[in-house]
């Protein structure tokens, strides 16, 4: 079965937003899984909601209404606050709802209610329904929801049935350390198995865990959207220069432009500070391009051993490297990118760097350099030593077991692209056929390298072809098929201001 976690689900929920799947209508077929398992284990009788302010407590108002409308059940509702506290609209509206309905509602406003005044609700239910919090809640748990967990968990010892909500309220949803959490004797989970729902601790709070499908837009969960942004690390308010990313790239010699976009698209991108380590011959063409751009002269007029001197101090205080850019195929700079790749934490190999990726290189690596590597789909076919599927299943299977078996992220370029580490596979469909254009390989490059020093390398890789996809969309918009690579990369920013992760 496979796992998810919780920021994974909320991206997925966003990703659905995005695509036309509203959140109330989430809700909606959420509490009408609620409502039937209520169904399922109780015939009528008297069943009692407490839920939470948030969208947990949204499910519970709906699968209230759904259920009050079924004759033979008593159906009331505990609200742990006011009802102007709840934090979502979704839930809000369905809130709301409920005063047309043959729904009794009691807010709480101070917890010492919940033993006083509603205190014979508890006592009277033939079934509570656990809605207090969702995937959502960390760390301490106040009042009242405290005291509601307490009470539920003395109903529940006295042998009535308890329903949990997508989680047994206060367990952590990841799988963390929590400090106490409702004892349910049926979970009722949403889409897929929350990853905190499975460990052996887990399983004396969750009783028998039921996974209910809620409609979720299959192409929310497979192709990248901004649901997946909200995942990546934001920079700190707090932090200081350096935080947010060091970013070295090695290129250039035979070409200048291609290192010079790949720095840029890393600044653009959030990282602090960028080095772009080139041959002389191209240095100060470089150097032109901006004057953000911190550049390291090589010894020649293209990458060779004698950079060796100077290139491991250089990686050593960097995060990650990025490197192939403009780089040529001369065999003495093939010899020396292999020669660099063991000194490297992390790193993006793209364009002719992938030359130099012969032999037992990989095998080489593991363990000691994490990889991410950004290749077209004759690219690809060299690095594999056959031909690239043109049948997209066939290519994510290709991508998937060459990730797996080199122990790698692949980003595959294309129409759509194909993003996977071997266990989990993301698509792409971001972009537009102006970005044809040459360079948008090296903004990606770059693009990929900057969100790599501060997040997970899938994670850094399927952001970053989404959001280099999204610029050159921006960008088209403006250009149409005249786009030119720098065109992507001023149009980096706006794709992270509006994602709220610069």
């Amino acid at each position: 079965m496979k796992f998810i976690s919780s920021s994974r689900m909320k991206a997925i929920d966003i990703n659905c937003e995005y695509l036309g799947l509203l959140p109330v209508q989430l809700m909606e077929n959420a509490g009408a899984a609620i409502a039937q398992s209520i169904r399922e284990k109780l015939e009528n009788g008297k069943v009692l909601f407490i839920a939470g302010r948030g969208n947990n407590g949204g499910d519970a108002f709906v699968a209230a209404r759904q259920l009050a409308g079924f004759s033979g059940y008593i159906v009331k509702v505990i609200l742990l606050g006011k009802a102007q506290e709840i934090r979502t609209g979704e839930a809000c509206h369905n809130f709301s709802l409920l005063k047309f309905t043959r729904v009794q509602v009691f807010e709480i406003t101070d917890s010492s209610q919940l033993a006083s005044e509603v205190s014979d609700w508890f006592s009277e239910a033939d079934m509570l329904v656990d809605a207090i919090f969702g995937t959502g809640v960390k760390g301490t748990i106040r009042e009242p929801e405290s005291t509601a967990i307490a009470l539920i968990n003395r109903e529940g010892k006295a042998g009535k049935p308890v329903i949990s909500v997508d989680i047994p309220s206060g367990l952590d949803p990841d799988g963390e350390n929590f400090e106490k959490a409702v004892h349910a004797e049926l979970t009722v989970t949403f889409h897929r198995m929350k990853t905190g729902l499975v460990s052996e601790e887990a399983k004396k709070y969750t009783g028998t865990i039921k996974v209910a499908e809620i409609g979720v837009c299959a192409d929310a969960e497979q192709y990248v959207g901004p649901g997946d942004l909200t995942m990546l690390h934001k920079r700190r308010p707090e932090g200081h220069k350096g935080n947010s990313g060091r970013i070295l790239v090695i290129g250039g010699g035979p070409y200048s432009g291609a290192p010079a976009l790949a720095a840029l698209a890393a600044l653009r991108a959030g990282a602090d500070i960028v080095t772009a380590a080139v041959p002389a011959s191209v240095s100060e063409i470089i150097a032109s391009f901006s004057p953000d751009l911190i550049v390291r002269r090589l010894s020649s007029n293209k990458l060779c051993p004698d950079d060796l001197s100077i290139l491991p101090d250089l990686i050593n205080s960097h995060d990650v490297v990025v490197m192939g850019m403009g780089l040529g195929r001369a065999l003495e700079t093939m010899e020396t990118v292999r020669k660099i790749l063991p000194f490297c934490r992390k790193a993006v190999l793209d364009a002719d760097a992938f030359y130099a990726l012969s032999g037992p290189i990989f095998d080489s690596l593991a363990g000691n350099c994490e990889l991410i590597v950004t290749p077209h789909a004759g690219e690809f076919a060299h690095l594999r030593e056959m031909e690239t599927p043109e049948n997209l299943e066939a290519r994510i299977k290709a991508v998937r077991d060459f990730s797996e078996e080199k122990g790698i992220v692949t980003l595959l370029k294309g129409k759509i692209d194909i993003i996977s580490d071997g266990k989990q596979t993301l698509l792409n469909r971001k972009g537009n056929a102006g970005m044809t254009v040459g360079g948008t390989g090296d903004v990606l490059a770059g693009l990929t390298g900057s969100l790599f020093s501060r997040n997970p390398a899938f994670l850094a890789a399927a952001c970053a072809a989404y959001i280099n996809g999204a610029a050159g969309d921006l960008a088209f918009e403006r250009a149409g098929n005249g786009l030119l690579a720098t065109d992507v990369v001023e149009k980096i920013s706006e794709i992270i201001k509006e994602a709220d992760i610069g």
